[in-house]
């Protein structure tokens, strides 16, 4: 395995990688950590294309963890998150969806079914940016039917952030209202809201600085978290505007020590 540069995707070599697929794909259905390690798959051919950034590897692993933890279940404060971000979408005047590599990767059709369903914008947005990598990004979701992706056109910057990953697009998330930023950076989470806007996260780690940051946070796996906020855009009709974010982490904090208090080995 070679690293070009720190910015660059992981390079591993043909031998190695259609080992691991061979590994993969030996794996039966019935195997207990079935969907997990499909999961893992998506990650590593993510990587091995240049979509995912090497460490978009990290970050799944961490998030697997506290997947772990809850269970790899949707619980009752994700569900009325997602209901109550299907509102904000729902009502919005400009909603924008935020799409990185490894939520490309991993709920890429699913997020064009939401964007289509609810009028959102698609802007591809990286926190390691690349023309090339936002490309491949547009492209990989073009081939599952996304249409009018933003990402290229790079035109404006949030406020408050050095860096290329301040870079953006003016008629995406620079403009948008209401922005959902799955596995977003706590620090864009932060600016993007003192530009006044409002900011929903699916983060299943609710310690994390985007989740105590954001106005909604959606503790939950990204691959049932974004369906489940379709399914209740189909239901959903006025915003829910009484939301208490706090209470939400907590609820899922209790939850996450109250099934380790529990836990018999």
């Amino acid at each position: 395995m070679k690293i070009k540069s720190f910015s660059s995707p992981v390079n591993l070599s043909k031998q190695n990688f259609i080992s691991f697929l061979t590994y993969i794909n030996m794996i039966p259905p019935s195997h207990p950590r079935y969907e997990s390690l499909m999961l893992r798959e998506k990650i590593a051919e993510g990587v091995e294309k240049g979509i995912v950034h090497i460490t978009g590897l990290i970050a799944h692993g961490r998030g697997e963890t506290f997947d772990y933890l809850l269970g790899e279940k949707t619980h009752l404060f994700a569900d009325m998150a997602a209901k109550a971000a299907a509102s904000w979408i729902m009502n919005a005047e400009h909603p924008v969806i935020s799409i990185n590599g490894n939520s490309a990767v991993l709920a890429g059709k699913e997020i064009i079914e939401l964007a289509e369903k609810t009028g959102a914008v698609m802007e591809v947005n990286l926190f390691h940016r690349s023309e090339k990598r936002v490309e491949k990004i547009i492209k990989f979701l073009e081939e599952m039917g996304g249409k009018n992706i933003l990402g290229m056109e790079g035109d404006a910057r949030i406020k408050g952030l050095e860096h290329e990953r301040a870079i953006c697009s003016r008629e995406g998330i620079y403009k948008g209202d209401v922005i959902l930023v799955p596995l977003e950076d706590g620090d864009r989470c932060e600016a993007l809201k003192k530009m006044g806007k409002r900011v929903i996260a699916i983060d299943l780690n609710p310690l994390s600085r985007t989740a105590r940051k954001a106005d909604i946070t959606i503790v939950d796996n990204i691959v049932r978290a974004i369906p489940n906020i379709k399914r209740h855009c189909e239901d959903v009709k006025e915003e829910i505007k009484e939301w208490d974010n706090e209470k939400n982490l907590q609820d899922a904090l209790n939850f996450i020590c109250n099934r380790l208090r529990n836990l018999s080995l």
